[in-house]
């Protein structure tokens, strides 16, 4: 993983004075997906550099031991053998960035892994996941469990009615709780912005978040009627640069809902490469939050290697 942010003092200076230019956003957004994209085996390698930035998830009310082990299963062996042995990257590692799960499927997730010897991060979302909408003390608790149980990442929800309302002291003293709750873990720090209501809310929560300590943030649980958009998420990889060039530490992000293709996946690879740079498209500082891509993928690797689509049967799924 990449080194940890250590976070900085609350500064109401850096997001006082915060202006978006939403036409120049939406025109910048807008020719990420019309530009040609990369044919052949450039294409196969971007695809594979998704697979590795991609948290498997499940979060489900009907989850269960059986279908979080399978979940792990697939993490660890994410494209099936032969097709990587055709591209010659048999050798190359390949596995998903983490498993991603609720709290309670923890410790399953970490005895499957156990069992299948494999080194794959463990998500827990956290902190009244999807609403925040429970008291300080029990999401703090509910982090703190978590990492007990073997979580090396914690993803946590903001609280939107502090941000909504203005209170960015407020954010920022909650997050930094929930950093010091985290331990060792990294923390993913979930802005829902489909619930933000602007852009520079957009902005100011994820200046904010970074203040506080955030390892990466992410756009959405998922759960929102508006997920990960490109143009939301380019405004926070512009907060991202900028809290670099203040502080100097280097935070991730992730989108998260609705990203479903592998097409979609090399478009926000794309935008991660021209906005921050090659190491942002690499798993220490870019994850993406999905439970349908990782197929779509590899049915197209399997097209790359044979020349045709996969039957759903030929590709095992997560």
């Amino acid at each position: 993983m990449a080194a940890r942010n250590a976070g900085v003092d609350f500064d109401e200076a850096w997001i006082k004075n915060v202006y978006i230019n939403l036409p120049a956003i939406k025109r910048r957004a807008e020719t990420l997906g019309t530009r040609r994209g990369v044919k052949k085996q450039w294409q196969a390698a971007w695809q594979l550099r998704a697979v590795t930035c991609i948290d498997l998830t499940t979060l489900a009310g009907d989850d269960t031991p059986t279908n979080v082990s399978r979940l792990c299963y697939k993490a660890a062996h994410p494209v099936r053998r032969d097709l990587l042995k055709a591209m010659g990257m048999e050798s190359a590692g390949i596995t998903t960035g983490a498993v991603c799960v609720y709290p309670s499927r923890v410790a399953d997730c970490k005895k499957a892994m156990s069992s299948l010897q494999a080194k794959i991060n463990i998500a827990s979302v956290a902190t009244g996941f999807p609403t925040g909408q429970t008291p300080l003390k029990m999401r703090l608790a509910e982090i703190r469990e978590a990492v007990q149980d073997g979580a090396t990442e914690i993803d946590i929800v903001i609280n939107r009615t502090m941000a909504i309302g203005g209170d960015w002291k407020g954010v920022y003293d909650e997050v930094r709780l929930m950093k010091e709750a985290c331990g060792e873990a990294h923390m993913k720090t979930i802005l829902a912005t489909g619930e933000l209501g602007s852009m520079v809310n957009v902005y100011r929560a994820s200046m904010v978040c970074m203040m506080a300590g955030a390892d990466f943030i992410k756009t959405s649980t998922g759960k929102e009627g508006v997920n990960a958009t490109l143009p939301v998420s380019l405004v926070m990889l512009r907060a991202i640069r900028d809290y670099y060039e203040w502080t100097k530490f280097k935070v991730g992000f992730k989108p998260a809902g609705g990203i479903r293709t592998a097409k979609d996946a090399c478009t926000w690879l794309v935008l991660m490469k021209e906005e921050l740079g090659d190491e942002w498209t690499k798993p220490d500082l870019f994850r993406i939050g999905a439970s349908s891509l990782l197929g779509d993928i590899e049915r197209q690797l399997f097209h790359h290697v044979t020349g045709r689509y996969a039957a759903p049967w030929e590709v095992p799924m997560a």
